[in-house]
């Protein structure tokens, strides 16, 4: 394994650099895992130069390996009796994941019904004596409560647990207490578990743990010793950093067939938890709140947050830059999003987001990263009104790519994210056994569109940001022969195609959806205009079509036309003031699809 051949990888760095001064440069990868000790970061001056192109590229019949985790050794039995072992993996030392022989082990964790406590302030009040053992357990700021509601999936860390009192730490308690589907009352679901403590150790393949001592816990399966097991430990937040500037942006730079494997990214077990508020957005810091309780579905001091939120990163990042591919690349294990495009600057270690331009993402595999797959585009205010125009993300092509089982632990991160860009282009690729939906494009609720919303004038939103009157970066998506199945297996609320805001020029066309777990299937929600929706497959949804339309908001003008279904629900508001159009749609019994429909089946999914 190559661990020291990371500062290898730096100098071919620096020489390909030069060299792109006067020709195309290649960089091949040889077989192995490169172990590498920070976050490999390359700026505008580390890129193609003169319009030419460094590509990093496997060698032939390699299979490069580019990891943040370490390889665990040195493990002993802890409690024979069931199998745990531990090993110590230095003090301080932190991580979120762990991977045995190429799959997640589940954290260590009990199920906590909402019934055994009482929500306050502070955190919790314990009613079920059989939890009494709670407040004998070592380093109690280490645990965690995770509540998995409608669309949310939220974290927040214990501070301490004295008799039948739990209190949280701070503002992650908080923050996670207010809005909408909160921790304290989910609009749906709600499933809570406490997490992270050795005691929480019940089945064969779970893990914790303790940065305080430096032990590592695994529940090894009956019979079955640590010897001779591959054990990842993820150390680094991020594996690789491409940022320019506006002025100068990273370019010409191409990644073919390279691994990228072993992150952890680290947020939700801080003070400020995961408030997670959607797709991998979540609020930090401190903020004027109601008292507890009064804004469990939303309230005006919440709309001041909007405009802050931050976003989950990516352990692969690219912002301002340009000309920019991944080709035949498997982003895998990682502890977050896989690949994200043109992010806001919090989600970026080099401090600078967005400015993404002609992007290519092909021929991808993306699998077991516990957030989403492709995240592009950013949710604050530069990402929908740039106040510089080369912030603006634009042309972004997704195609052919295999997008499966991702959202392993933050389970309301959709597939495929683009949100405020212009020109995304996502065709082709393959989407399955998801937690939440297949593929989002949009953001924002319908805000900060021309005119704003009357609905988000009624919240108060507009007392923090302005009425805009030009429309956001959001227009001319393509969404088109993508193959969508066994989504929903965690949330209820979303779409396996979902669209948010205004997104005019957009057209969403010949998908084949099905097994969404009986939701739906094509979802405008809140502000989506202008889009069109036809020749798309949808198969036993329990909606095949919706708008979340009403007297207050602007879902309106949209076209559903040309659609086969064979069943569910239809919920579209046509007529005034909405004016969605609802045509040619085709009712089909059972699966006898006609030649239209069975064209669309035979070419939606991967084609290359």
């Amino acid at each position: 394994q190559r661990a020291a051949d990371a500062g290898s990888v730096g100098a071919a760095q620096a020489l390909a650099s030069k060299l792109s001064a006067r020709e195309n440069v290649t960089i091949e990868l040889p077989d192995g895992t490169y172990r590498l000790p920070r976050p490999m970061t390359i700026s505008a001056a580390e890129t193609g130069r003169n319009g030419h192109t460094i590509t990093w590229k496997a060698a032939r019949g390699a299979h490069p390996v580019i990891t943040g985790a370490r390889q665990v050794i040195g493990w002993h039995p802890y409690d024979a009796a069931k199998n745990i072992w531990v090993a110590n993996v230095g003090k301080g030392t932190d991580s979120r994941q762990l991977y045995v022989n190429g799959h997640e082990a589940p954290l260590a964790s009990i199920s906590l019904p909402r019934s055994s406590v009482t929500f306050t302030a502070t955190g919790l009040t314990i009613n079920d004596s059989s939890l009494g053992y709670l407040a004998t357990l070592p380093d109690q700021n280490q645990i965690e409560l995770e509540s998995l509601d409608s669309f949310t999936d939220r974290y927040a860390p214990v501070q301490s647990i004295s008799g039948s009192t739990i209190t949280m730490q701070q503002p992650a308690w908080a923050n996670n207490n207010w809005g909408y589907d909160v921790l304290a009352r989910p609009f749906e679901g709600g499933s809570m578990y406490l997490e992270n403590s050795e005691a929480f150790l019940q089945q064969a393949g779970q893990w914790s743990i303790d940065s305080a001592t430096g032990q590592l816990f695994y529940e090894a399966p009956a019979g079955q010793t640590m010897h001779g097991l591959d054990v990842e430990l993820p150390r680094l937040q991020s594996l690789l950093d491409i940022s320019g500037s506006y002025s100068h942006p990273a370019q010409g730079l191409a990644f073919e067939g390279i691994t990228f494997t072993g992150t952890s990214w680290l947020q939700p077990g801080t003070d400020e938890g995961y408030a997670d508020q959607q797709s991998g957005t979540f609020i930090t810091g401190t903020w004027q709140q109601p008292a507890f309780g009064s804004c469990f579905s939303g309230c005006q001091l919440f709309e001041a947050t909007r405009e802050h939120w931050n976003q989950m990163p990516a352990a692969v990042q690219v912002s301002a830059a340009s000309n920019i591919t991944f080709s035949g690349d498997t982003f895998t294990n990682l502890g977050q999003a896989g690949l994200g495009i043109g992010n806001d600057a919090d989600a970026n270690a080099t401090g600078v987001g967005l400015g993404a331009s002609n992007v290519t993402i092909d021929r991808n595999t993306f699998t077991g990263d516990a957030g989403g797959g492709i995240v592009v585009g950013g949710v604050q205010t530069d990402a929908h009104h740039p106040s510089n125009p080369a912030m603006t993300d634009q042309n972004i092509t997704i195609s052919d790519n295999l997008v499966s089982g991702t959202g392993t632990d933050y389970k309301e991160t959709a597939a495929i994210l683009s949100t405020y860009v212009t020109h995304t282009v996502i065709t082709h690729n393959q989407v399955d056994n998801l937690p939440y939906d297949g593929i989002d494009i949009g953001w924002g609720w319908g805000m900060n569109d021309p005119g704003g919303s009357q609905d988000y004038a009624n919240r108060g939103t507009y007392n923090y940001q302005p009425v805009y009157t030009t429309p956001t970066t959001e227009k001319d998506d393509l969404v088109a022969y993508n193959l969508i199945y066994n989504t929903k297996n965690a949330m209820h609320d979303g779409g396996s195609i979902y669209n948010l805001s205004a997104n005019p020029g957009t057209v969403i066309e010949d998908n084949y959806m099905y097994d969404n777990n009986h939701t739906v299937a094509l979802y405008l929600d809140e502000g989506s205009r202008y889009v069109t929706e036809e020749n798309n497959v949808v198969q036993d949804a329990g909606v095949w079509a919706f708008t979340n339309a009403n007297a207050d908001n602007n879902t309106d003008d949209n076209t559903f036309e040309g659609n086969w279904y064979n069943g569910g629900a239809t919920q579209v508001a046509t007529g005034a003031p909405h004016n969605n159009v609802l045509s040619g749609n085709v009712l089909v019994s059972g699966y006898d699809w006609p030649a239209g429909a069975q064209q669309v089946i035979s070419e939606a999914g991967i084609q290359k």
